[in-house]
C-alpha cells in the first residue's frame, strides 16, 4: 500500500495527475544530521509559509510541492486551497481561478494547477494542511533518503486536518518574480584553498548556468571548470545547506533541502539559507552570479 493512502477518506483529495514531480513538504525535520538525516521541507520557504497564511495554516503545515507541469487533484470535501510560488493557470472545474488568493473549492471539483508561466516549483495549501503520517516530526518527503510520503502518484489519497473557523481576507499578495539572474552570496571556505586564486576568479565572473540536472538535492551548474591545488582524496565531513561542492568535473554544487549530510569533495564556500528560496525558482539556463564575500579579489560593493 502506498504510504499516503492509508487515510480516512471523508477527508481526502485524490490525485488525477501528479505532474512531473509532485512532493508534500513542510518545513522539515532539522536536528537529525547526526543520524544522516538532510533537514529536506520546501524548497521555496517563502511561498511556502505565504500559500500557508492564505488559507489561514500555521506556516508548519505540509503543503504541495509541484515542479515543472503542477498537479491535478479531486477534493472529496469542499476544500480552501491557495496557490503560490510559480505564477502558473489555477482552474476548478475547467474554470479559471486566481492565483495568490484563497479559493473554495466544492467537492467532486477537479482542481487543476497548470505549468508555470514562469519559475518553476508552485506551492499549494489546503486549509487545515496535508496531514499525512509525519516521520521523525516532519511530513515532508526526502528524495535523497526516501523518508516521508512517496511523490504523488495518480489515484493516491491526502487526508486534510481542520480548517480554521475563520481564514484571513487577503488583499494583496507580497511576490517576488522568478529571477532572471540568479545572484548567489557566497562566503569562502572551509575548503578555498584547495583551489586556486584564479579558480576563485573564474568562479566570481559570469559564465555559470543553472543545469537541467538541477534538483531538490543539489543546484547543479553549467560553465567553466575550476581549477585545483591539491587532487588528494578528502576522507568525508560534514556538509550544511548552502554549502558549494566542488566534484571532480569542477563544476560547482550547491545544495539544496535533500542535501547528503556528508560528503568526500572540497566546499568553496556556502551561500547563507536566506538566498536559496530564490534557487528554487530558477529553471534551467539562468545564469548564475556568485558573490563572493570575505576574499580579497571581491569587486567593491559601495
Amino acid at each position: 500500500m502506498d504510504r499516503a493512502t492509508n487515510v480516512d477518506t471523508s477527508a481526502a483529495l485524490e490525485v488525477v495527475r501528479p505532474g512531473a514531480l509532485t512532493t508534500v513538504q513542510d518545513e522539515g525535520r532539522p536536528g537529525h544530521a547526526h543520524l544522516g538525516v538532510p533537514r529536506s521541507g520546501a524548497l521555496d520557504a517563502h511561498a511556502h509559509r505565504l500559500a500557508n497564511r492564505l488559507v489561514g495554516n500555521p506556516c508548519g503545515a505540509a503543503t504541495l510541492e509541484t515542479t515543472l507541469d503542477g498537479v491535478s487533484l479531486r477534493a472529496l470535501v469542499p476544500v480552501t486551497v491557495a496557490v503560490t510560488g510559480a505564477p502558473c493557470p489555477v482552474r476548478v472545474n475547467g474554470r479559471p481561478a486566481p492565483w495568490g488568493s484563497p479559493v473554495r473549492v466544492p467537492v467532486g471539483a477537479l482542481l487543476d494547477i497548470g505549468r508555470p508561466t514562469s519559475g518553476l516549483r508552485t506551492y499549494v495549501a489546503f486549509a487545515g494542511g496535508i496531514t499525512v503520517e509525519p516521520v521523525l516530526g516532519s511530513r515532508s518527503t526526502d528524495l535523497l533518503s526516501g523518508l516521508g510520503p512517496d511523490p504523488l502518484a495518480p489515484g493516491v489519497l491526502l487526508p486534510v486536518g481542520a480548517a480554521h473557523p475563520t481564514p484571513p481576507t487577503v488583499d494583496a499578495v507580497p511576490w517576488q518574480a522568478p529571477p532572471s539572474e540568479l545572484v548567489l552570496p557566497l562566503l569562502l571556505g572551509p575548503r578555498h584553498d584547495w583551489f586556486t586564486a584564479e579558480a576563485i576568479r573564474v568562479l566570481a565572473a559570469p559564465g555559470y548556468r543553472v543545469s537541467p540536472a538541477a534538483n531538490r538535492i543539489g543546484l547543479r551548474t553549467e560553465g567553466p571548470a575550476l581549477a585545483r591545488t591539491k587532487d588528494e582524496e578528502l576522507p568525508s565531513e560534514g556538509m550544511v545547506l548552502g554549502a558549494v561542492q566542488v566534484p571532480p568535473d569542477g563544476l560547482p554544487v550547491v545544495f539544496l533541502a535533500d542535501h547528503p549530510v556528508t560528503g568526500g569533495y572540497p566546499v568553496i564556500g556556502v551561500v547563507p539559507e536566506e538566498h536559496l528560496p530564490a534557487a528554487a525558482q530558477a529553471v534551467p539556463g539562468t545564469p548564475i552570479r556568485f558573490v563572493v564575500r570575505g576574499w580579497a579579489g571581491a569587486a567593491p560593493t559601495g
